[in-house]
């Protein structure tokens, strides 16, 4: 008779979930937990299997679901996400004027690349036009 009633003062395996699920929120909602809003995370504070939630919990699973969903859509996300955003115009930016950098530097080596072409063809046709002179050595 005493195991069943210290069966009878433990709380059941959904009411572990229950409390836990609640447990999780409020520290996400305080700041005080830095662990995300998981499956895994309820069920090792609840102290049961995620086979057990997954099987045998839904309405739990339902409720975890719902507060994730919440917690994305939350005003500090908006404002990670609007930073973020901010960050990729800023980013644009930048590239737009990288991109504008190297087409000028391609451009200026290409006017040395035709200059340098054009100075080798004078060159080379200085030495065609000219005719060495054998000069003796000896007096």
């Amino acid at each position: 008779m005493a195991k069943a009633t210290i069966e009878a003062t433990r709380p059941s395996t959904a009411q572990r979930l229950h409390n836990a699920l609640a447990t999780l929120l409020r520290q996400q909602t305080d700041g005080e937990s830095s662990k995300a809003l998981t499956a895994l995370a309820l069920c090792q504070l609840a102290g049961v299997s995620r086979n057990a939630l997954y099987r045998y919990h839904p309405d739990v699973l339902l409720s975890l679901h719902e507060a994730q969903s919440r917690q994305r859509t939350r005003p500090a996300a908006k404002g990670i996400a609007r930073q973020l955003r901010q960050e990729n115009r800023e980013l644009r930016d930048q590239l737009t004027q990288l991109a504008a950098l190297v087409d000028h530097y391609f451009a200026a080596w290409q006017g040395t690349r035709q200059q340098l072409e054009r100075r080798d063809r004078e060159v080379a046709e200085l030495r065609r036009g000219h005719r060495p002179q054998v000069v003796s050595i000896r007096p």
